[in-house]
Parts: C-alpha cells; sequence; structure tokens
C-alpha cells in the first residue's frame, strides 16, 4: 500500500472506530448521572451503536456493541466495577448484543444503498450535463439555419425538455425512489419491537416468551425490507418475482397489522368490507403489500388536514360482474383536485412537501405488471384509488 493510499485508509476508517469509543464513554456517562431517573439503562448504549453504526458502517456498529457489552458489565451489573455477570443477566445481553449487530448490519446496508445512490445521480448528473450539452449546440445550430421558424423553434425545445425528462426517468429509475419510500415502515416497526423486547426482559421475572416473540418480528420485519429491496429491483428489470396463489383478504389484514399505529396516532377510523369467498390471485405478496400499504398510508396523510371525528378510511374488496376482483381504498378527506387527476400518477410528481412522487407510480407499474390497473375512483367525498387483478381461475395452488 502505498503512502498516500495509506493515509486515505486511515483518514477514511480511524474516525469511524474513534466515534465508536466517543459515543459509547458518552453513553456510560449519562447513564451514570441519570441513574435511577433512567427508565433502561440499555436506551444511550441502543443509541450509540445506532450513531456509530449510522456514521461509520457496520464494524464500527460492531466496535461499539463489544464496547457497550463490557461498559454495561463493569459499571451497571452487578458485581459492579468487574467483568463478570450471573447466569441471570445472561439473556439481557444477548439480546442485547443481537438487536445492536441487527441494527449495526441495517445501517450499514443503507449506507451501501446511500453510497449507490450517490454515484447513480454523480453519473446521472454527468449524462445530463452532456445531453444538454449536445441538445444546446443542436438547439444554435437549428435557430441559426430555420429562425423564421419560431413556432417550430418552440416545439422543438419542448420535446427537448420531455426528452431531458425521460431520460432523467430512465437513468434513475424507480430504484432509489422506492428503496426510500419503502423502507420507512418495516425500520420503525424494528425500532417499536426492539424497545417491546426490553420491556419484557426488564420484567420481574422477564418474560422470554413475549420477548422472543419480539425479536421474531424484528427478524420478520428486517427480512421485510430486505424482499422489498430484492423485489423493487426485480420490477425494474421487468422480472415477475415471486408469485403464488394468494388470499387478497389476507394481504390486506397483514398491511392493516403494520398500519394499526399510524391509523391509532392520527385519528383515523378503519372500516373493512372484505366480500368473502373471494377466488385467488396469482400475485407477488411484498409488491401487493407495497400497493395497498402506499395507498392506505396516502389516504391517512390525505385526512389530517380534515377534523378528527370525520376521519374514516375504507378498505373494500369485491368480484366485479367481467370477472376481475376489485379493491378499492377510499378516505373521507378533501378529495383530489380535477386539475391534478392527470399527472398525480407520473414520475416524481407530488402535493406533499416532503414527497417524492414515486408512490402511485410504482403503484401502478406493479398493478400494471400482474394484468390489472390502478385508477381513480368516483367518490361522493374524499377520494378513492381502485385497482383490479386477474383471479386464479385454477385455484389455490398444491
Amino acid at each position: 500500500m502505498s503512502t498516500s493510499s495509506g493515509k486515505a485508509f486511515r483518514g477514511q476508517f480511524f474516525p469511524s472506530y474513534f466515534v465508536a469509543v466517543i459515543v459509547v464513554w458518552l453513553a456510560v456517562l449519562i447513564t451514570l448521572c441519570l441513574g435511577p431517573a433512567l427508565k433502561h439503562t440499555l436506551t444511550f448504549f441502543f443509541c450509540a451503536v445506532m450513531l456509530s453504526s449510522w456514521y461509520g458502517g457496520l464494524w464500527p456498529g460492531v466496535l461499539t456493541a463489544f464496547l457497550s457489552w463490557l461498559a454495561l458489565d463493569y459499571y451497571f451489573i452487578p458485581p459492579l466495577y468487574s467483568l463478570g455477570m450471573s447466569i441471570a443477566d445472561l439473556p439481557d445481553m444477548l439480546a442485547f448484543t443481537a438487536t445492536a449487530l441487527f441494527i449495526s448490519w441495517l445501517n450499514s446496508d443503507q449506507r451501501k444503498v446511500k453510497s449507490s445512490l450517490r454515484q447513480t445521480r454523480a453519473e446521472l448528473d454527468a449524462n445530463i450535463r452532456e445531453r444538454t450539452a449536445d441538445l444546446n449546440r443542436a438547439n444554435l445550430q437549428l435557430q441559426s439555419e430555420v429562425a423564421e421558424r419560431r413556432a417550430a423553434e418552440e416545439g422543438l425545445l419542448q420535446a427537448q425538455n420531455e426528452l431531458a425528462r425521460i431520460a432523467r426517468i430512465t437513468t434513475m429509475g424507480e430504484l432509489a425512489a422506492s428503496i426510500a419510500h419503502e423502507l420507512n415502515q418495516p425500520l420503525g416497526s424494528i425500532v417499536v419491537n426492539g424497545d417491546a423486547c426490553l420491556r419484557w426482559l426488564e420484567g420481574t421475572p422477564p418474560n422470554l416468551e413475549e420477548a422472543r416473540q419480539a425479536v421474531e418480528a424484528i427478524i420478520r420485519d428486517g427480512t421485510r425490507a430486505s424482499d422489498v429491496l430484492v423485489r423493487t429491483r426485480k420490477l425494474v428489470r421487468r422480472g415477475e418475482g415471486t408469485r403464488e396463489s394468494l388470499d387478497i383478504n389476507a394481504v390486506i389484514q397483514e398491511v392493516v397489522v403494520w398500519t394499526s399505529d399510524k391509523l391509532k396516532r392520527s385519528g383515523v377510523l378503519l372500516r373493512l368490507k372484505l366480500q368473502d369467498d373471494l377466488p385467488p390471485v396469482i400475485a407477488d405478496r411484498v409488491q401487493l403489500q407495497q400497493v395497498i400499504l402506499n395507498l392506505a398510508m396516502n389516504a391517512i396523510e390525505a385526512m389530517l388536514e380534515v377534523s378528527q371525528d370525520s376521519r374514516v378510511l375504507w378498505i373494500r374488496t369485491e368480484m366485479q360482474v367481467f370477472g376481475d376482483l376489485l379493491v378499492q381504498v377510499a378516505d373521507s378527506g378533501s378529495g383530489i383536485d380535477p386539475k391534478h387527476s392527470r399527472q398525480i400518477f407520473e414520475p416524481f410528481y407530488t402535493t406533499k412537501t416532503n414527497g417524492i412522487g414515486m408512490g402511485l407510480t410504482i403503484s401502478r407499474s406493479i398493478i400494471e405488471a400482474h394484468g390489472g390497473r390502478l385508477w381513480i375512483g368516483k367518490a361522493d367525498g374524499g377520494s378513492t384509488l381502485c385497482f383490479t387483478l386477474p383471479i386464479n381461475r385454477e385455484g389455490p395452488r398444491g
């Protein structure tokens, strides 16, 4: 390794491990200062792991978890000020270590994704600059040759702008947007289940069965986040993903579980009208969950502007007379402005201040890839999004 590369290596990696040591000491000092006022001893050590792995990646996160184990053992687990613990304390520490390592892995994976996105954006900017330069040269040449045809010149400019927009969409693709849009829910569930696991373990006696279920939920949510990435890549590559015979009502019930906390915090009443004995559909479970979850979250957010006592979310399923399965997601919000109705499915179009405008675009792509269609339905008040899916006429697969 050359001298310059060695300096670059040290400049890149040493600060990450230095941060790992610093945040562990901060966690120790804060926990010691708060003392009995602190409900959970592990709280700030979890924060240390999250900060270290967010800043430096997997191995600084692993180092933080290891140092946190030693610090907890030395300062907070009897006998104090010695590296030794009783068998009764071991399950808590193992659960802490497993959760800390899992958080480090998730943050490391997210750093890799962000690095890939930054590289993609850099390549996109370079391509746009190159293409813009080419278009500017062509535009100048056309202006010099056909200056008298101003109308044709304006049409060309409009076509160039549209070409640049299409190039931006095709280059960037749906991958980057879907990762940012869809990973918030499983990551949030992981944090909630991790906190629940700590509460069960700190009981007297510890409820290991409930703690085990919480850890299993963490693993399940992490797997769901990974599945979203895999299925999104396959969607961008026009792959079909993993399709199976599914009960659409069961898929909706799974999504309802994920949104229950959001519904409660937003003061939204959920009403389900699911037709019994619906025939199965052949579909990718993760992608259908992605569509229904996106429509439900959009509906909840649309109702935050109306009074809480009138916030109702309806999800309905039924068989249509011509043989397709219909799903409707309706809200009691202020509705969709007619002037936006043709634009809401366009990539990067959004009326939200913090939106990226890809949720409905991705949802429509998923439904169309399954042989169905997604559209805005008629509604007396609020808004209704509808989609259809062809049924599996061969029945459930054995």
